[in-house]
């Protein structure tokens, strides 16, 4: 029987960003406790494998290509993308039958290479649809990437509950310490939960101010969380003045996506879409510059200290002080392990019926 996994296998997480695979590059990554070799054949397709030599386990990304091959660094042995050995420079140059280096299906979309981590057959429906980041200039959309030292599910559970961006965030993305009097509006469905607020604020958030039309009057605002599985946040903000709809404000649509790396370990990657400035190429920059500045020094230092003083204790076996604005991050926790403890049956009841044919 194979041990049980610690995360939901029959998803997609995000591998990396587009651009951090180039033509040339042997890309390395670990994720969900398994090193992942990423990189494009000369059609520019992404390709992974696990980075792993069958021979004597060296990693492969630290060798090199040979064309859409990789050669392992240690004994010059050669992958193709298939995971297939293609060349033995050894004896007679024997080459093993079938796929001796596990390969790892891939989608890219969004500005994102997504990996299917499970052995059974890839199943591209349950990509969530997060097609408002394709829309619009380029310039109107940013992506950024930060490895965190920390637990994934703390990362859902910030983005979850905003009640701290009254506590934890500066001027640029400061609520005015409006969140923390409200209970959220928490929706679940079998495979999604949603929490929103709405209310206002003198001034504006300051990330929409300037593209208001009085920047230091109240406005009011709008702000959507929805968690699909396995860790994927898609979170919308809107301010308007006067009786103009949230549609026609101002506002963004941002994906908040974690893929761990291990218990320890989180691959945090943001994407964020805004209907201003959208062909401005260095307010993008500043923005994106900006979201990721604000994880890396306010939100993130919190969540690591958070994380030591937890121990490598389960949150629910430390009994926790739960909070009105924890209902929506508690219900992602739950239904996220059902998911684990159901694959870990139904692949535990697979593996017994194997053994018993």
């Amino acid at each position: 029987m194979s041990a049980k996994s610690l995360y939901l296998k029959r998803a997609w997480y995000v591998a990396a960003l587009s651009s951090e695979v180039d033509a040339t590059q042997l890309f390395h990554r670990r994720i969900l406790g398994m090193s992942i070799l990423i990189y494009r054949d000369a059609r520019g397709e992404a390709v992974a494998l696990q980075d792993r030599c069958p021979h004597r386990f060296a990693p492969l990304s630290m060798g090199s290509r040979v064309g859409d091959a990789i050669a392992c660094p240690y004994h010059g042995l050669r992958f193709d993308a298939g995971g297939h050995c293609v060349h033995n420079p050894h004896g007679r140059g024997q080459l093993p039958k079938g796929q001796v280096v596990r390969s790892f299906p891939l989608i890219e979309r969004h500005g994102f290479l997504w990996i299917w981590m499970a052995e059974e057959a890839a199943d591209p429906a349950l990509l969530p649809d997060f097609a408002p980041l394709d829309e619009g200039h380029a310039n109107g959309v940013g992506h950024t990437y930060m490895k965190l030292p920390v637990d994934y599910r703390l990362i859902l559970d910030n983005v979850m509950d905003l009640s701290h961006v009254d506590y934890v965030h500066g001027e640029i993305i400061t609520t005015r310490g409006q969140l923390s009097p409200l209970i959220p509006q928490v929706e679940e469905t079998d495979h999604s939960v949603s929490a929103s607020w709405d209310y206002s604020q003198t001034p504006p958030i300051g990330i929409f101010a300037p593209f208001l039309p009085r920047p230091e009057e109240t406005a009011r605002h709008s702000i959507r969380v929805t968690w699909t599985a396995p860790a994927n946040i898609q979170l919308s903000i809107a301010a308007a003045q006067d009786d103009v709809p949230f549609e026609q404000g101002v506002s963004q649509y941002d994906l908040h996506s974690c893929t761990p790396g291990d218990e320890n370990e989180t691959h945090y990657f943001f994407a964020t879409r805004r209907n201003h400035a959208e062909e401005d190429g260095d307010y993008n920059r500043f923005k994106t510059a900006a979201m990721h500045a604000a994880f890396e020094t306010e939100d993130g230092p919190i969540i690591a200290a958070s994380q030591r003083e937890m121990g490598g204790e389960e949150f629910f076996d430390l009994k926790p002080m739960l909070l009105s604005n924890d209902l929506a991050a508690v219900k992602v926790r739950r239904q996220l392990q059902r998911a684990i403890d159901n694959e870990n049956a139904t692949s535990s009841g697979w593996g017994r019926a194997v053994a018993r044919s």
